[in-house]
C-alpha cells in the first residue's frame, strides 16, 4: 500500500505540465452591421495586415507601462532654427526628430537594459545590444513602418536628418527592403507634426521600449522664483515591466531631458 501511495505522488511530480493553450473564444455578433444600414466592404491594407501580428503579439506578451513626462527644449530650438549653411549662409532645415535620436542614443549609453531584447524569456536570457539602430515609426498611405537608422551613434545630426527623409520616402513608396524593419535597439513614434500630447504606443516586439513624441507647445513655466515661456515637449515611454521598473524609467527620461535640455548642443551636435 505505502509502495503503491508512492509510486501515484511519483507519477504526479514527474508528470509533464499541458501546454495545451486554451485560444480565446471568438465573439460573434448576435446581428450584422448591415442590419442597421448600408455598409461596404473593404480588403485591409496588407501592410497593417501584416503588423497586426506582431501588435496583438507585443500587447498579449509584454507587460506595457508608460512613463509620461515633458521635455524643456527652448534652447534646442533656438539652436535648429539658427542653423546655416557655412558656405551658401541658406537655412539648414533639419528636423527636430534627428536631434532626438541622437538624445535617444546618449540616453542608452548610459541605460544598456533599454537596448535590449528577452526573446528566451523561458529560459531568463536576456540579449544586450552593442549597436543602436533607432527605429523610426513612418506614416504612409500604406500603413505604419518601422525602418531603423542604422549605428546612429556614429552619425552626425545633418547626416540623420537627411537619412530620415530618404528612408521615410522608401517607405512610402514601397522601395525599403524588409529586413531594414528588423534588428532594432528602440523605437520613436512622433505626432509632433500631426498634434497631440501624451499617448500609449505599443513597444515594438522584440525591443523593450518605446519612445513616443508630441507636439511641442509654449508654456509658462515656474522658474526661479517667476514664470517663463519655454518650448516643452511631450514625452510618452513605454517600457516592458519585465525588466525595467518604474524608478530606472524615470531616470532614463531625466536623462532624455538633460540630452535635449539646454546644453544639448554641446553634446550631442559633434
Amino acid at each position: 500500500m505505502e509502495d503503491d501511495v508512492k509510486n501515484f505522488i511519483s507519477s504526479k511530480i514527474n508528470k509533464a505540465p499541458d501546454k495545451t493553450e486554451v485560444q480565446p473564444k471568438k465573439i460573434v455578433s448576435e446581428y450584422s452591421h448591415s442590419d442597421f444600414g448600408e455598409i461596404e466592404v473593404k480588403d485591409m491594407p496588407r501592410v497593417k495586415k501584416l503588423a497586426s501580428t506582431y501588435l496583438v503579439n507585443s500587447w498579449t506578451t509584454i507587460p506595457h507601462v508608460t512613463n509620461h513626462d515633458e521635455a524643456d527644449i527652448t534652447e534646442m530650438e533656438d539652436f535648429r532654427t539658427s542653423l546655416t549653411d557655412m558656405y551658401t549662409g541658406e537655412r539648414k532645415k533639419i528636423t527636430p526628430l534627428a536631434f532626438i535620436v541622437k538624445a535617444l542614443v546618449a540616453s542608452l549609453k548610459k541605460f544598456p537594459s533599454f537596448n535590449s531584447s528577452i526573446d528566451d524569456i523561458e529560459n531568463g536570457k536576456i540579449t544586450m545590444k552593442n549597436y543602436f539602430h533607432v527605429g523610426i515609426a513612418v506614416d504612409t498611405p500604406h500603413g505604419l513602418m518601422v525602418p531603423k537608422i542604422r549605428n546612429a551613434d556614429n552619425k552626425s545630426i545633418s547626416y540623420i536628418s537627411n537619412e530620415l527623409k530618404i528612408v521615410s520616402d522608401q517607405c512610402r513608396n514601397l522601395k525599403i527592403d524588409k529586413k531594414e524593419f528588423f534588428g532594432g535597439s528602440m523605437t520613436i513614434t512622433s505626432l509632433g507634426g500631426i498634434g497631440g500630447s501624451f499617448f500609449t504606443p505599443i513597444i515594438n516586439y522584440p525591443e523593450v521600449a518605446i519612445l513616443g513624441v508630441g507636439k511641442a507647445q509654449k508654456k509658462q513655466i515656474f522658474i526661479n522664483g517667476k514664470f517663463e515661456t519655454r518650448t516643452m515637449l511631450p514625452l510618452s515611454l513605454s517600457y516592458d515591466h519585465r525588466i525595467i521598473d518604474g524608478a530606472e524609467a524615470a531616470r532614463f527620461n531625466n536623462d532624455l531631458k538633460e540630452n535635449l535640455g539646454k546644453n544639448f548642443a554641446y553634446k550631442l551636435a559633434v
